[in-house]
């Protein structure tokens, strides 16, 4: 670790350490690159996502009463209708007389139930395979959910609840004069087959469902929006910042404070998600449409050539905008590139300002072709040449620098290989697996 670097960790500490954070100086630190080192990362994507207050005098009772919040959350919503809590206050009801599972009434629990299953269907889906690359989302979490693991409590887990519904679904074979058989459930189709996924023993829960969770109590207080498939690759990449925190006291409560970062940023990108709001000014068609007014002004070639093929923005943009470019990178340059996103006081302006220059950056190496898949941005062998601008990480990376000292290297990698032996093969191997149309010279 360069002195440098070390430096630079010393003016994040001291900002933190006040008593009333000075978040123009936080923005400033933040957006050249945040340090992961003593769960920095973490702590300042709390204030920027305005969910931790300046003033640190108020954290304690602050964060005691969110958790207390998320925690009645989860009794009030993650529970199966027709099943009451006698330890919380509540008696059995009798189903048989006021609700049952075929009460056709729309404000009947069980109606709501079903609804609620189609919404976790989706969210399980998409949570099983968030970033499969990585082993963590399927590995088992330090902190499970006592509140819903205690054998005493009769919550069901989501994923019980995923597997019970989609064997009952599987039984029940329809032709086109109704119900005609039923099959053995022995016989059923298992959507998730065992090989594919690790069983936990029972207590045990993997982050993926932690994941779940949060997405699932979001779309239930939000039911105008409720779900949309992407969302899960913008609470990915929080809760693994906040679950790998090295601060135990954070991580404990990864889940909750995740649940509340998550909403509040949802609260600024959340019209990309309605469909409603698409033709609006403030609708990912606008957005969308920015875009490509800005690569007109900027590179009008570019433009051309992408209306000569008719290359719609939608076919690109959209991911971009919408998903905060989470699929365009692996994990840890999406985190890199959310510190430069979260504080910028116009986030969502600048991100569309990126846009034009990848794609500008990647005509003039001869590819018109709107692809993703960018290599590793920061620097490993020196973590303080690392802490760049997002928009200088993109631009020097497009441009044909080398990722490490940034020297130009254009269309060889021999530079980034001697500059940085056995770091500079790394990052060239990226490179060629990346952009093998770059004809990268092989060793």
């Amino acid at each position: 670790m360069s002195s440098a670097y070390k430096n630079r960790i010393l003016e994040f500490k001291e900002t933190l350490s006040e008593e009333n954070i000075n978040l123009k100086t936080l923005r400033e630190l933040c957006f050249n690159g945040i340090p992961f080192e003593g769960g920095i990362r973490a702590l300042c994507w709390k204030i920027l996502l305005n969910y931790l207050p300046f003033d640190q005098t108020l954290w304690e009772s602050f964060l005691k009463k969110q958790r207390e919040v998320y925690s009645q959350f989860l009794k009030e919503m993650i529970i199966q209708p027709g099943i009451a809590k006698a330890n919380m206050g509540f008696s059995r009801e009798d189903v048989t007389m006021e609700d049952h599972p075929l009460n056709p009434n729309p404000d009947s629990r069980w109606n709501n139930y079903f609804k609620d299953n189609e919404i976790l269907l989706q969210i399980d889906k998409d949570v099983r395979r968030l970033y499969p690359d990585m082993a963590f989302f399927q590995r088992p979490t330090e902190y499970p959910c006592q509140l819903i693991l205690d054998p005493q409590n009769e919550y069901e887990t989501l994923r019980r609840r995923v597997e019970q519904t989609t064997l009952k679904a599987q039984t029940v074979n329809r032709n086109r004069s109704g119900v005609t058989n039923v099959s053995s459930p022995g016989k059923a189709f298992h959507l998730y087959p065992s090989n594919e996924y690790e069983v936990l023993p029972n207590g045990s829960e993997a982050h993926w469902e932690v994941v779940e969770r949060i997405l699932f109590i979001y779309a239930k207080l939000n039911p105008g929006i409720a779900y949309v498939q992407g969302m899960n690759e913008i609470v990915g990449p929080i809760y693994y910042t906040f679950a790998t925190d090295p601060n135990s006291q954070w991580k404990e409560h990864a889940e909750a404070d995740t649940f509340f970062c998550f909403t509040n940023l949802m609260s600024e990108n959340r019209d990309n998600f309605i469909k409603s709001l698409d033709d609006s000014q403030c609708g990912i068609t606008y957005k969308m449409e920015s875009v490509y007014s800005m690569l007109k002004d900027k590179d009008l070639e570019l433009f051309l050539k992408l209306e000569e093929q008719n290359i719609k923005p939608q076919y690109f943009t959209f991911r971009w905008l919408t998903l905060l470019l989470s699929q365009e990178f692996l994990l840890p340059d999406v985190i890199r590139i959310w510190d430069t996103l979260f504080s910028d006081q116009d986030r969502f302006h600048f991100l569309i300002l990126t846009h034009p220059g990848q794609s500008t950056g990647r005509r003039l190496h001869g590819q018109h072709e709107v692809t993703a898949g960018l290599p590793h941005l920061g620097c490993a062998h020196h973590p303080d040449q690392g802490q760049r601008s997002a928009g200088q990480l993109l631009t020097r990376w497009l441009f044909g620098s080398c990722p490490f000292c940034w020297d130009v290297v254009g269309e060889s990698l021999d530079i980034t290989e001697r500059c940085h032996g056995t770091q500079g093969r790394k990052a060239a191997r990226r490179l060629r697996f990346h952009w093998p149309r770059r004809r990268f010279p092989a060793r």
